[in-house]
């Protein structure tokens, strides 16, 4: 009878995890179609001339910058603390357009890096942008934050 009650019990058990694990699966499932769906998706359109002020947190790019844009193209990038304007005076940096930093904010969203967030003003530009690629490595973390948006005549 233990062998009947031991095998009824393993079956038992066995039956409990399986459905747990497709439960789980399921709910995985649907909480990351959920939490994409839940992702605010910006409809802003980005112009052909704006001018904003970016601070950017990263390896790369650190700082806070007045940017104008021109044609699509950052066209003049004014750094406005010490560590931006030793980086405008410096090697040659690349500012992004607001396009850009959209485009990066996608394609890590679409990597499935482990933050990709941004917050968006009214008009629906972003205002800010967090990314980390791998919340395990080191280095790989950008904050973006954009203010004194201002749309100009193209």
């Amino acid at each position: 009878m233990t062998a009947g009650r031991s095998r009824a019990r393993f079956l038992s058990t066995a039956a409990l995890l399986a459905a747990l694990s497709c439960a789980t699966t399921a709910c995985g499932s649907t909480s990351a179609d959920s939490a994409e769906a839940n992702e605010p998706k910006s409809t802003w359109v980005e112009p052909v001339s704006y001018s904003y002020t970016l601070t950017s947190n990263t390896q790369v790019l650190a700082g806070t910058f007045q940017v104008k844009v021109r044609d699509g193209k950052v066209a003049e990038v004014v750094g406005l603390d010490e560590d931006s304007r030793r980086q405008v005076r410096g090697l040659p940096i690349e500012v992004p357009t607001i396009g850009k930093l959209l485009k990066t904010l996608n394609q890590a969203r679409s990597e499935d890096a482990d933050t990709a967030d941004a917050d968006y003003a009214a008009d629906g530009h972003p205002v800010r942008i967090s990314l980390d690629w791998d919340k395990n490595s080191i280095d790989d973390e950008a904050l973006y934050t954009i203010s004194a948006y201002e749309p100009t005549p193209g």
